[in-house]
């Protein structure tokens, strides 16, 4: 199942971009094919980060709920649900990182194995009928680096933008607010932000290049939705913040 489900189709993906997008060069495929993966997920974060800083403008409301209904459990649920509704939260919206991440492992798994025994001319036995095997297969990125073998560069530079992403990540928690449940969460992620480097160099030390200039990708790819992000939320509260003062202090004739 894991073979037709997920090694196949990014097998296939990988060789119909580097045949027709990537320049014959195994690297550039991998990029592209990271970016693609991530422009697809990328509404799932987009709609969890605009829940959680939604979910932060109310949590007042939230509070007085709990509080209030603390000994009538469904009572409590059944107001929090309408909550949620009455700002457009969904309740499921938090778990949606989870689940892109879920769904990013079996992808790292693949390509794994699609460089595990090397790329020899059994692996093209999987190809779909409309995806053509290529004459010659340049595995390199740029023609500098074999990307079936371990490379120190590749390993520093997924390691270098996984720190730069831990901060942004951490930047972006003060952004949202100064409640106790993201004061701890921005203390967890200040100490991810120094172990997520080393577990990096450690897990991508001894594996193919490949898998590091896939981590590399999608670390600069989250870098960069975190900060569009970040100001995108900014402006929201902002907005919303104005025209609730707006509401506060009408104007009067």
């Amino acid at each position: 199942m894991f073979h037709e489900i997920f090694y196949r189709p990014l097998l296939n993906a990988l060789i119909f971009l580097y045949e027709h997008v990537a320049f014959n060069d195994f690297g550039v495929a991998i990029i592209l094919l990271t970016i693609i993966i991530r422009l697809i997920l990328y509404p799932l974060f987009y709609k969890s980060f605009k829940s959680q800083a939604l979910i932060q403008k109310i949590q007042p409301e939230i509070k007085k709920i709990q509080k209030e209904f603390k000994d009538k459990r469904d009572v409590q649920a059944e107001k929090l649900m309408n909550l949620y509704r009455d700002h457009g939260i969904s309740p499921f919206s938090t778990l949606f990182p989870i689940f892109a991440i879920i769904i990013q492992l079996p992808i790292l798994i693949a390509l794994y194995r699609v460089f595990l025994g090397g790329i020899t001319p059994e692996v093209f036995s999987d190809l779909y009928s409309f995806v053509a095997k290529p004459d010659v297969l340049n595995t390199s990125l740029f023609g500098l680096i074999n990307l079936e073998n371990p490379n120190i560069l590749i390993v520093g530079l997924a390691a270098v933008f996984q720190y730069i992403q831990g901060k942004v990540s951490v930047a972006s928690l003060k952004v949202r607010s100064n409640s106790p449940e993201i004061e701890a969460a921005e203390r967890m992620g200040k100490t991810m932000v120094f172990v997520g480097p080393l577990l990096t160099i450690v897990f991508f030390y001894s594996l193919p290049a490949a898998i590091g200039v896939y981590w590399t990708t999608t670390s600069v790819f989250s870098i960069l939705q975190q900060l569009y992000i970040n100001k995108t939320a900014k402006d929201t509260i902002h907005k919303n913040q104005n025209g609730e003062s707006s509401d506060n202090n009408p104007t009067t004739s």
